[in-house]
């Protein structure tokens, strides 16, 4: 049992707006693969052309560092399989797009779908001073017509974790390692490679994690007949009702597994599946949540007596969805298709790292200046105030989360763009700047002048000649 004094503090969620139905999969594979359709019950998220694991990362952590109450982490770490830089680290930019100090320790965790709950075990038992905030994110990629093309999903999961936490006590952990292999994907290749869900199940499910949960519910003092929440993730569908039968756990304790509305999420999954407790459970109960993958990975926490609720959260999240019929934007979004743009995408879109690197609060963490003598908001900032035209008035504002409206828009279906039309427009925002921004997630249901805008973390532009993502900010409808 742990001897750390550490437990959850708070928490946020994000999982993206657009849901495709299992229905559309399928039929764009009935000529071919007409037994998909045994499988097409439900929906799962998608991710549009400008999401990633990075900025999945992002919105989740904002949800829970904002407005908790704490002091700002002093570590982050992101446990992410499909992270978008192999040679550079991408916590570093979730923690700038924070705007977190730069003495804020930053570490990548990969390797494991296991590697978000890893992440946050280590984060709790870690002796190290200050709070530390844990992002799990996936954006998983399916080859066209595999199961997994079904099943996977994408979401991120942030849980800040430090000590005289009142929201959850940390209990314990039980891990085991061996190599087990599930599923697989080499350095460079952009899909798994799965075995048969039976002998997973059977031989690795069925035998490791029972016995994994009986050990540390030993080492905690508690009986299976005390779980009031078990999460199983990393597992073949199903498993979580074999294994809680194994144990003894009765099945209304059975935290969702979020496959019929959401998807796997990878890395992300024992952590939502977490939070989905953290949303529900009443002061004392005892929550596991278990990640499967080259053994498993098994957490325990008791519910206390604190509740933090952030602005979206698991459910909320879930419940902001976007509907998407269309199979073929899903493969474009996906890179398995590659359409011809036509002349207008020819264009070369280097990023300039120098500039990159001097600007780097007003690009990653949206920070603009206020007036020191009128007052006056302005991005970006200058060297003189655009009201009054003092010199060197600017103190750092960060507008990530401030509000705003729609002034002016237009949607444009000349000008090259991933998911056309185009929607570009004036936001007002409440605190008195206005800015020309990219406004994205629109839907069906449109957009018009006064429409209440938010900010999000997205990519701005993919370099496909060098590989290099460029991040900013847009403006998304408040549903």
């Amino acid at each position: 049992m742990s001897r750390s004094t550490r437990g959850i503090v708070s928490y946020g969620a994000h999982i993206p707006r657009l849901r495709i139905s299992r229905a559309a999969i399928a039929e764009a594979h009935a000529w071919a693969l007409p037994g998909l359709k045994g499988q097409a019950k439900g929906e799962r998220a998608l991710c549009s052309w400008d999401e990633d694991a990075i900025t999945l990362a992002v919105a989740a952590a904002r949800d829970a560092v904002r407005d908790n109450g704490r002091a700002a982490p002093a570590a982050l770490t992101l446990a992410s399989t499909t992270a978008p830089f192999a040679d550079l680290q991408n916590a570093v930019i979730v923690a700038s797009a924070l705007n977190l100090s730069t003495s804020t320790q930053c570490s990548d965790l990969a390797g494991s779908t296991r590697a978000g709950l890893s992440a946050l075990a280590q984060a709790l038992e870690s002796a190290a001073e200050g709070d530390a905030l844990v992002v799990a994110a996936d954006r998983r990629s399916a080859k066209p017509g595999s199961a997994q093309e079904m099943q996977f999903g994408a979401g991120a999961a942030a849980i800040q974790v430090g000590e005289d936490a009142s929201l959850a006590k940390y209990l314990g952990r039980e891990s085991v390692s061996h190599l087990f292999v599930d599923h697989f994907r080499a350095t460079g290749e952009k899909h798994d490679y799965y075995w048969e869900e039976r002998w997973i199940r059977d031989e690795g499910v069925a035998k490791v994690i029972p016995a994994a949960v009986k050990r540390l519910l030993a080492k905690t003092g508690r009986a299976a007949t005390d779980v009031k929440w078990f999460g199983l993730a990393g597992a073949p569908s199903g498993s979580d009702k074999l294994v809680a039968k194994t144990l003894g756990i009765a099945p209304e304790q059975i935290i969702p597994d979020l496959a019929g509305n959401v998807g796997d999420c990878g890395t992300a999954h024992a952590p939502l599946q977490l939070i989905h407790a953290l949303e529900n459970a009443k002061p004392g109960d005892l929550i596991i949540v278990t990640a499967f993958g080259q053994g498993c990975e098994v957490l325990a926490f008791e519910m206390g007596e604190g509740r933090h609720r952030p602005a979206t959260g698991l459910a909320k999240s879930i419940a902001a969805r976007i509907p998407e019929t269309s199979y073929m934007k899903m493969a474009s979004f996906e890179g398995e298709i590659d359409l011809e743009w036509g002349m207008r995408a020819e264009t070369d879109v280097k990023a300039a790292l120098t500039q990159h690197y001097r600007s780097a609060d007003q690009i990653n963490a949206f920070v603009g200046g206020r007036c020191k003598v009128c007052n006056t908001v302005q991005f970006p900032r200058l060297p003189n105030c655009v009201s009054c035209a003092s010199p060197d008035s600017q103190t750092p504002f960060n507008f990530a989360d401030e509000l705003g409206q729609v002034a002016t828009f237009s949607a444009d279906w000349l000008q090259f763009y991933l998911a056309p039309p185009l929607y570009v427009g004036l936001v007002q925002f409440d605190v008195g700047s206005r800015l020309l921004m990219e406004i994205v997630e629109v839907g069906s249901a449109g957009i018009d002048v006064g429409t209440r805008l938010s900010m999000q973390f997205r990519i701005k532009a993919r370099d496909r000649k060098r590989h290099y993502s460029r991040y900013f900010w847009k403006a998304v409808p408040v549903r």
